[in-house]
């Protein structure tokens, strides 16, 4: 589900690096790309967005993104964690939940323990990741905490939380010897949910992103938030699989009418036959 989108003027807009490699017109026309005025990317899509916004360079980009992944699954590695995708009903306390779950760790005689919301994505939607014994008491007692439906994700770690803090180092390092510009149009950041002002402001954040819990649906209120009776842009998911445009008619039904999937490697399969 890491990917990422990009709303447009009138005309239209896109995100992510795959857009920029696109061949055929009816798809993502060079005029959409032209006219895209703001891009978002989920977790490691943020990058992807960044790029597309002139911020980072592909090589560079690349680059850090590796270190990145290496660095988180060696966090991974350190601890027995994981990431519980949760759909709460109204009555849901996630912050309680949690709570409880680190208590059960505790009893259990780990110190310290790890339960959290990781991931923001859409009204009575959470992934909430942590110590893997804490993700696997809120599964098996779901129905005490309103959980109507619950999925551990087939992820190595507790991705967004403090035990990823390990990678931290790494990325910042790798970081500082990157140039980073600032931003040909509004990038948003999944630590806040608001624009990068500049490269400072990429870099630190980026770095945070790391540990920090991904603010999805709180981002998909920025970018469309506008005035009562404005046009809502057209919107763009480029890349494999449309689960950020499913997220986002759950988060704005009005913006995803005008949402549409690229998928870029079908594109370039279909240009190249």
């Amino acid at each position: 589900s890491e990917g990422a989108r990009g709303p447009g003027g009138s005309g239209g807009g896109a995100s992510g690096l795959p857009a920029l490699r696109l061949r055929r017109r009816s798809a993502l026309s060079p005029q959409v790309v032209e006219r895209c005025v703001a891009a978002a990317g989920y977790s490691v899509g943020e990058f992807a967005a960044l790029v597309f916004a002139g911020a980072l360079g592909f090589a560079e980009a690349l680059y850090a993104v590796k270190v990145r992944a290496e660095a988180m699954q060696k966090a991974s590695e350190a601890v027995p964690s994981g990431m519980l995708s949760v759909i709460g009903r109204r009555e849901a306390n996630y912050k309680f939940a949690c709570l409880e779950a680190r208590k059960h760790c505790e009893s259990l005689g780990i110190e310290n323990p790890v339960c959290t919301v990781s991931n923001y994505l859409f009204p009575d939607s959470r992934v909430i990741a942590g110590h893997l014994q804490a993700v696997e008491f809120l599964q098996e007692n779901a129905r005490k905490y309103y959980f109507k439906r619950t999925k551990m994700l087939p992820v190595s770690g507790a991705f967004h939380t403090r035990l990823m803090e390990p990678a931290v180092e790494p990325l910042a390092e790798v970081l500082k010897s990157i140039e980073i510009q600032k931003p040909l149009l509004c990038v948003y950041s999944n630590v806040d949910g608001k624009k990068y002002m500049h490269s400072k402001h990429i870099q630190k954040l980026l770095v945070k992103q790391v540990v920090s819990p991904v603010l999805w649906e709180q981002t998909m209120h920025s970018v469309y938030e506008r005035k009562q009776g404005t046009e809502f842009p057209y919107t763009y998911e480029v890349g494999p699989g449309n689960q950020l445009g499913a997220i986002l008619k759950q988060c704005n039904l009005k913006a995803w009418k005008q949402y549409k999937h690229v998928d870029a490697l079908e594109d370039e399969e279909a240009a190249e036959t």
